[in-house]
């Protein structure tokens, strides 16, 4: 009996691990299709190979949200807004917030004056307050009443009566003013002066010369020898007359010229200190004229002597002599302030102004962290305004926050950046300033458009960033996103409008910084595709061979 085999031994575990085991040769069978399939999956792999490739060598700006963590107690306004229907004279910045409340902001805000076709014309200056003005004359003790006792001198106009001025006299100097405002009513005896003076000097050029005039004649006379007609308009009882000539603040005391508008006066309201300023608008507008014939030259000599005033004309177009001591707070110093606040203020009122209607104010705010607001309205301390005549009507030009300064370091790395990637997402910089180029006009009288502002601090991280010294502090990658809203609000008739712009800084911030692919997600996204496309194409191939043996049986 032959001996037994001996038992098999057991294969190792290893041994039988095969995950790639091998078909022979001789059982594969090659086909058209399986070829076209093969030749379809290599074009697929590279393709999508490539794209992943392309994917992972181009990092991606991604966004971040969290709490802001920004610790500066200030955020910076910039603007510069076109006031279409508001003088200078009366335009102020206001600031409100829950911490505190700021009128007529002057510090960093210029002014500039416009005329009728929106054409900036000069500087007004910075936003200074508004200089204080004499309201009525202390020279004048009488009361309006008393003035009357002997007859009104002071022409009350109407809307024929004004035209037939305009075209009788060269000068026409009109008070258009309200019987419920009280600086009208503390300017009336004064105004009634002036008007006396310049009757005064009338009768004095009809008694030089040889007449034998009646009554009526000499006064026909004296008006025809007026060197200004001294009117009055009641824009209570005249409001279409007054809406016609853009009366926005009572008193608005205007000087027509030849029928049109010359200036408006913005000076003290004093007998002396007006017929000053009409006989230094009488040698602008007639330089080569006789001294003799120079009649509101003369009405100012006459205001004087009525008036107790020692100083010439000349003396007070000089500019004011300075103390030799100059101590701050001091008498000398504060009489010197003054007067040279009225040489300037006599100086610049002989600037026509007659189509400078609206205001351009550019400059910025420092504003709490906190949510407030800042308006933009008329405002003045020496008139009464008439809120149905207050057009608030403006162009945004620029309104953003934070420093202008990193805008345009951020504009310049975007323009220097090499790196294949924006610098910042698309519309992050056009949603820094989402309002510039607006244009918000209100048609109606009682309206004004309020701008709803919700600011979010947003942090950039780029390479091209960090390779400048200074933005590469966190503090100056820092930017301000802006979401806008605006509404019309509706105003009661007694209340002056405003162009009201409301912010509130969001809790939360967003952070964009660069994202890189790992090299290990890279390569398993590469072997995804290899083997996906070879299992798709080859479950694709499997089945139309099914089809394709079931049609022919």
């Amino acid at each position: 009996m032959p001996p037994r085999p001996p038992p098999p031994t057991p294969r190792k575990w290893s041994n039988a691990l095969d995950m790639y085991r091998k078909v022979p040769t001789d059982l594969l069978e090659g086909t058209k299709r399986g070829s076209f399939m093969s030749f379809m999956a290599l074009f697929a792999m590279a393709i999508l190979g490539y794209l992943e490739t392309r994917d992972f060598l181009s990092p991606k700006v991604v966004s971040d949200l969290s709490l802001d963590t920004n610790r500066e107690p200030k955020v910076r306004v910039n603007f510069n807004i076109t006031m279409m229907d508001l003088k200078c004279d009366f335009a102020t910045v206001d600031v409100v917030s829950v911490l505190g409340t700021e009128q007529n902001v002057t510090q960093n805000v210029l002014k500039f004056s416009l005329d009728q076709n929106g054409v900036r014309q000069r500087l007004m200056g910075k936003n200074k307050n508004q200089n204080d003005i004499v309201l009525s004359d202390e020279g004048v003790t009488e009361t309006i009443e008393e003035l009357h006792e002997n007859g009104e001198d002071a022409v009350s106009l109407d809307q024929t009566t004004l035209k037939f001025a305009l075209h009788q006299y060269e000068f026409v100097f009109v008070d258009f003013f309200a019987s419920w405002c009280s600086h009208c009513r503390d300017l009336a005896p004064t105004w009634e002066t002036l008007a006396e003076v310049m009757t005064d000097a009338a009768e004095s050029v009809v008694d030089d010369t040889d007449h034998d005039y009646s009554d009526e004649e000499y006064e026909e006379a004296v008006k025809l020898e007026l060197p200004v007609i001294i009117a009055k308009v009641d824009c209570v009882n005249h409001a279409d007359l007054c809406m016609s000539q853009s009366i926005q603040a009572y008193p608005t005391l205007r000087l027509f010229h030849n029928g049109d508008l010359y200036s408006d006066y913005r000076g003290h309201r004093e007998v002396v200190e007006m017929t000053h300023w009409l006989a230094n608008l009488e040698e602008n507008i007639h330089p080569n004229k006789p001294e003799e014939e120079k009649k509101l030259s003369s009405a100012d000599d006459i205001a004087r002597d009525r008036m107790g005033v020692e100083t010439s004309r000349d003396e007070m177009n000089k500019l004011p002599k300075r103390p030799d001591s100059r101590v701050p707070g001091s008498t000398e110093e504060k009489e010197w302030i003054a007067e040279m606040q009225r040489h300037r203020g006599r100086q610049r009122e002989v600037w026509k102004d007659k189509e400078h209607d609206g205001c351009q104010l550019s400059g910025f705010l420092m504003v709490d962290r906190a949510p407030g607001h800042f308006r933009i309205q008329a405002q003045s301390s020496f008139h009464d305004l008439a809120a149905h005549m207050t057009n608030v009507s403006h162009e945004v030009h620029e309104l953003s926050f934070g420093d202008p300064g990193i805008m345009r370091a951020i504009e310049r790395a975007e323009t220097n950046n090499k790196e294949g990637y924006p610098v910042v997402p698309p519309g992050t910089l056009e949603a820094t300033h989402p309002m510039n180029g607006n244009v918000y006009i209100t048609r109606n009288v009682h309206e004004a458009h309020h701008h709803y502002l919700k600011v979010i601090t947003t942090h950039l991280d780029h390479p091209a960033l960090s390779a400048n010294r200074w933005m590469s502090r966190p503090q100056n990658r820092r930017v301000y996103t802006v979401l806008q809203s605006s509404q019309l609000s509706f105003y009661k008739s007694d209340v002056v409008p405003d162009a009201r712009f409301i912010f509130d800084l969001s809790p939360i911030s967003v952070s964009h910084r660069i994202k890189h692919r790992r090299w290990y997600d890279y390569v398993t996204s590469l072997m995804a595709i290899i083997g996906g496309t070879f299992t798709v194409l080859g479950m694709l191939d499997g089945m139309l061979g099914k089809a394709v043996g079931k049609r022919r049986r």
